[in-house]
């Protein structure tokens, strides 16, 4: 299910459109519903640069410069891996801002230490990078959707002057 854009994804374009400011997003476990529902904005391709789905971990690598010795020390879901796909976005893209999400959406994937559900949002700009873990209940859609609501307002909150 792709989430409809909410008030969240317009005002965070609204607010990047006026700054002539470029977004950028990286995402795994949504698979690209981050990017759809900022895509879903009229006008979005005034600040919208691009997302990359690096649900692989070679993707990662390759597309957005992630260490795999780093992937191997922490794992692909981890703050660590979340913080270095931002950093990747950020040296490769024009985007002032960039988000990125990697996490656990089950059913299945889940372990004690890392259970269905595990999600980290990681948010950058020139200010730095900020890494929020966040564990969402319910099932493959609920953690998906729930976490493409938490990244758009960690998004809007960092293009606003908030966060780090």
């Amino acid at each position: 299910m792709v989430p409809l854009p909410d008030h969240s994804a317009a005002e965070l374009v609204a607010t990047l459109t006026r700054q002539g400011s470029w977004l950028a997003v990286a995402e795994s476990c949504t698979g690209g519903l981050l990017a759809a529902a900022i895509t879903g904005v009229a006008g979005a391709s005034a600040c919208f640069f691009g997302g990359v789905v690096s649900y692989a971990n070679d993707a990662k690598a390759r597309w957005l410069g992630v260490d795999p010795a780093l992937i191997a020390a922490h794992g692909a879901v981890s703050g660590e891996v979340a913080e270095a796909m931002v950093a990747g976005l950020l040296a490769t893209t024009p985007a002032a801002l960039a988000g990125a999400i990697t996490g656990i959406a089950g059913p299945g994937g889940g372990s004690r230490e890392k259970p269905v559900g595990l999600v980290y949002i990681a948010i950058g700009d020139g200010r730095g990078v900020e890494v929020h873990r966040c564990h969402f209940a319910g099932d493959r859609g609920a953690v998906r959707g729930a976490t493409v609501c938490q990244a758009l307002a960690l998004l809007r909150e960092r293009a606003t002057g908030g966060g780090r």
